[in-house]
């Protein structure tokens, strides 16, 4: 699996179902930097999940309604709910843990 780039109008569509992780991130955050590449391993590797991030630059009204006030932020859902909210950087075992959680 990879991670796919989402934007306001397909995050609500790709994360209405099942579990998903979404990143909210931008082009100059270091620390989101960090963690792009952790998450594209675990979507390597947790393919029973889906992956997306989304730009908060370029989809500041997704991001405002979301409440995200710091990055990197990651959203998980089930089934189009929120279940939790993951900010600053995590490691692949922390992430892992935290995602078991909701499968």
């Amino acid at each position: 699996m990879a991670v796919t780039v989402l934007d306001s109008n397909s995050f609500q569509t790709n994360t209405e179902s099942g579990l998903t992780v979404t990143d909210f991130w931008a082009t100059w955050c270091t620390p989101c930097k960090i963690q792009s590449p952790i998450l594209e391993k675990l979507s390597d590797e947790l393919t029973d999940v889906k992956f997306g991030k989304v730009d908060v630059d370029q989809n500041k009204e997704t991001a405002s309604d979301l409440g995200i006030r710091a990055i990197p932020t990651l959203i998980i859902k089930k089934d189009g709910q929120i279940v939790d909210r993951v900010v600053g950087v995590h490691n692949q075992k922390q992430l892992t843990d935290i995602i078991n959680k909701y499968k």
